[in-house]
C-alpha cells in the first residue's frame, strides 16, 4: 500500500508572525557560501569492549563565521557547538566533565535516560570554573539522536546562545540492520539549526538581543556555518536534524517540494516511516530524515529552506545509483499499559513574556512539584493556556524519560509522533496527553524548551522514586548559584543581572 505524503505543517501557531511584533524573520546572509561544517567525532580517552571513557571540556574560543573578525564563541572540545559523542547501547560510559569557562555551567544529556539530578546534568549539578567532575552510566536505550547542552538555571539560554550544544548519537544492533545511510559526515549528516544576530565586529550580544519570549536572530546558522553548502556524493543521505535554537521553530522544505522520509524522532527509530514535503520542528525536537536525490541530475543544486529562506544548499555530484526501499514497518516499540489506579497528571503552561509559569507557579529549585514511582506508567495531560488567536507553541520537555504522545485535544497525535519522544510542541489552547514512565530514580525537571521561558520560571521538577530503595538528594538553591555567578563576574550579588532574573523581578518575586 502506498503511504501518504504530508504536504503541510501540522502545527498551528498564530503567534508565528504576529505576537507582539516580536517574531524575527530569517534573512539570507550575503556572506560567501561555505562548506557545511561537520562536527568531528570526539575521540575517546580509552575504550574497551564494555566501557568508553571521554573528557568533555566546555571552553571559550573564536570561530570564523563571517569575513573579517572572528566571533567569540563557546563549545565542547572545540570553539563552537561540540564534537559528536557516540554512545553504543550496552556500554558503560565514564565521562570527565571539565569546565574551562570563567563561570559555572552544567552538562545536560538531553534525551538520555540516566539517573537524576547529577548524571542528568540539570541545574542541581553545577561544575564550577576550573573544576572537573566525573559521572558514570550504562547506555540502555535504543539508537537515537540526542544532544548535550548547558543547563545552569537561570543562565541556560545565554550559555546555549554562546554555543554550548553538541550532538550525541546512541547506536544499537537493531538500527544497524535497517537500510539507513550511516557513513558519518558523508551520507549520515548532523544538522544543528540555530539563528543569530551579528553586531559590531561580527560579535553576538545576548543582552542587546534579549527577549523574554526567546532570543532570535535573522541569520540562519547551521552546524556553526553561515550560508552553507554540502556536496552530495551518494543518492541517499540521512539528515539528523536538531532544532538547537533558543526560540525559533523551523519550517523545513526542499526546493521543488522534493519529498523526504522521516524515520526517527527524539527517542529513536519510529515504528513506520512517514513521508513529507514540509516538516516543522519546535525547539529541542529532533528528526532523522532520509532524502533520495535519485531524481536530481549531477551538477544541480537542491536547497533546504525554512519558510522562504535558504538554509543549506545541497550540491549534487556524480553518485552510484542504488535501489533501496525502506520497509513499511521499521521497528516494534513497547507500548505499556497504564498502571492501574494512577491519576491523570495535569500540567499547565501559562503566559508569555516575563509572566510565564508552570501550574500557576514559577520554578523553585528547592521545591519538588510531583512524585512518580519508578516503573509506573501514567498519563500526563499537558495544556498550553495561551490564547488560540495570539499564543505561542510551547515545546514541552521532560528530563529522565522518553514518552509516548497519545492524543491532541482527544484526537490522534501527528503521524510522526508514534515513536518515543522527550519534547513535544503543544499548540495554544491545546491539551496533549502523554504516556510517561521513569526507569531511573532521581529529581528531574520538566519545562518549556523555549529556553528563555524555562529560565524565566516555566519549569517544575518531579522525583521519580523507588520505595524499596529510598534516596535523598542535595538540591541546589538559588542563593548559592547567584553568589557563584556574582563572584565569577566580579560584581556584588545585588548588582548581578542574569536574563532569567528579569521574569521573576517583573512579577515582584525573588528567584
Amino acid at each position: 500500500m502506498t503511504k501518504p505524503t504530508y504536504t503541510d505543517y501540522f502545527f498551528d501557531e498564530p503567534a508565528y508572525n504576529t505576537h507582539d511584533g516580536g517574531y524575527v524573520p530569517l534573512e539570507e546572509s550575503d556572506a560567501p557560501q561555505m562548506a557545511l561544517r561537520i562536527p568531528p567525532l570526539l575521540k575517546p580517552d580509552k575504550e574497551t569492549a564494555t566501557d568508553t571513557y571521554y573528557t568533555v571540556d566546555a571552553q571559550e574560543g573564536e570561530t570564523q563565521l563571517l569575513p573579517g573578525k572572528k566571533t567569540k564563541t563557546w563549545g565542547y572540545n572545540t570553539t563552537l557547538l561540540g564534537q559528536t559523542l557516540i554512545f553504543p547501547k550496552g556500554k558503560t560510559m565514564h565521562i570527565d566533565l571539565k569546565n574551562s569557562l570563567k563561570e559555572l555551567t552544567t552538562f545536560h544529556w538531553h534525551g538520555l535516560n540516566v539517573p537524576g539530578p547529577y548524571e542528568d546534568g540539570g541545574c542541581h549539578a553545577p561544575v564550577y570554573p576550573g573544576e572537573t567532575k566525573h559521572i558514570d552510566f550504562k547506555v540502555d536505550q535504543p539508537a537515537a539522536t540526542l544532544w548535550l547542552h548547558a543547563h545552569p538555571c537561570p543562565s541556560t539560554a545565554e550559555q546555549v546562545w554562546h554555543g554550548l550544544a553538541g550532538m550525541v548519537l546512541v547506536t544499537d544492533d537493531q538500527e544497524a540492520k535497517l537500510p539507513f545511510p550511516r557513513n558519518y559526515g558523508v551520507d549520515d549528516v548532523p544538522l544543528v539549526l540555530q539563528d543569530r544576530r551579528f553586531h559590531e565586529d561580527n560579535q553576538w550580544d545576548y543582552n542587546k538581543d534579549y527577549d523574554p519570549d526567546g532570543v532570535q536572530g535573522p541569520t540562519p546558522m547551521i552546524n556553526g556555518t553561515i550560508n552553507p553548502y554540502f556536496d552530495v556524493t551518494t543518492q541517499r543521505i540521512r539528515l539528523r536534524i536538531l532544532n538547537g535554537a533558543n526560540r525559533r521553530e523551523w519550517r523545513l522544505h526542499f526546493s521543488n517540494d522534493l519529498p523526504f522520509t522521516q524515520v526517527a524522532s527524539d527517542g529513536g527509530v519510529m515504528p513506520e516511516p512517514v513521508n513529507f514535503t514540509h516538516l516543522m520542528l519546535t525547539c529541542a525536537e529532533r528528526a532523522e530524515i532520509i532524502v533520495d536525490f535519485g531524481s536530481v541530475k549531477p551538477g544541480e543544486t537542491v536547497t533546504l529552506y525554512s519558510d522562504d529562506t535558504p538554509i543549506v544548499r545541497f550540491r549534487i555530484h556524480e553518485y552510484e545509483h542504488e535501489d533501496v526501499t525502506l520497509p513499511d514497518h521499521l521497528v516494534d516499540i513497547p507500548d505499556p499499559e497504564v498502571t492501574a489506579d494512577t491519576p491523570v497528571r495535569k500540567v499547565v503552561m501559562d503566559g508569555m513574556d516575563e509572566y510565564v509559569m508552570m501550574d500557576g507557579k514559577k520554578f523553585n529549585m528547592q521545591r519538588i512539584d510531583a512524585r512518580q514511582k519508578v516503573g509506573n506508567v501514567e498519563y500526563w495531560d499537558i495544556t498550553n493556556n495561551n490564547d488560540k488567536d495570539s499564543g505561542m507553541v510551547h515545546p514541552y520537555h521532560m528530563h529522565g524519560t522518553q514518552f509516548l504522545v497519545v492524543s491532541r485535544n482527544g484526537k490522534a497525535s501527528y503521524p510522526n509522533e508514534h515513536g518515543y519522544k522527550d519534547t513535544v510542541g503543544v499548540n495554544p489552547g491545546e491539551t496533549v496527553r502523554l504516556k510517561v514512565r521513569f526507569d531511573k530514580p532521581g529529581v528531574f525537571m520538566y519545562h518549556c524548551h523555549i529556553i528563555e521561558h524555562e529560565d524565566g520560571g516555566m519549569m517544575a521538577q518531579i522525583e521519580a522514586y523507588d520505595p524499596e530503595h529510598p534516596k535523598t538528594y542535595k538540591l541546589m538553591d538559588m542563593d548559592t548559584l547567584m553568589n557563584a555567578f556574582a563572584k565569577e563576574r566580579g560584581v556584588d550579588v545585588k548588582d548581578l543581572h542574569l536574563a532569567g532574573m528579569r521574569s521573576y523581578a517583573k512579577m515582584g518575586m525573588k528567584m
